[in-house]
């Protein structure tokens, strides 16, 4: 997923700083794609120097330090961001998870310590499901894509929690026996 067209979109929704910018992309888009603070920035500056955003400074009241920066979506970001949005889609992305890049070389270590870490990310996206569930209603509210993207996370953390606990049990049986 492009960092610059994440941000347009966003923008729709209202003025955001980099730092909302951040948080709404892991808060909502976090089990399929991550940015950090180094990609957000950077596209913030090209996108103003394109013309596509606009900046102004946001002086903060009461509170110390410089003013923050309100990033806001110029009528040519909209028209550029409808161009992307209408193209021919990308190439879809890999899954990628750095438990999974771990877990196709557990067999050259400690096989107890591959349950635990199996343990763990169990926890995990039980953590993660329990978070989706709990905004379900909240999502229902949005349009039909959002709500549909909502699902497709629920749907994929059971996928994910259903095959670690499976492996689990594989790993755990294998362990047994030796």
């Amino acid at each position: 997923m492009s960092v610059k067209y994440s941000i347009l979109g966003l923008l729709h929704y209202e003025d955001m700083h980099g730092y909302r910018i951040k948080e709404h992309i892991e808060k909502n888009f976090g089990y399929m794609w991550s940015v950090n603070y180094g990609q957000i920035y950077p596209n913030l500056k090209k996108l103003e120097q394109e013309g596509l955003i606009s900046m102004r400074e946001e002086v903060q009241n009461g509170k110390k330090g410089p003013p923050k920066k309100l990033y806001s979506l110029t009528d040519a970001g909209r028209e550029a961001f409808q161009e992307w949005l209408f193209g021919s889609p990308e190439r879809s992305m890999l899954l990628r998870d750095p438990f999974l890049m771990r877990f196709v070389f557990f067999g050259f270590g400690d096989k107890e310590r591959a349950l635990e870490l199996i343990d763990e990310q169990i926890m995990a996206y039980e953590g993660d499901l329990a978070g989706r569930l709990s905004k379900k209603e909240k999502w229902r509210t949005k349009d039909v894509f959002v709500n549909q993207l909502a699902e497709l996370g629920i749907e994929m953390n059971k996928m994910m929690l259903a095959w670690l606990k499976e492996t689990r049990k594989k790993v755990a049986a294998g362990v047994q026996e030796q």
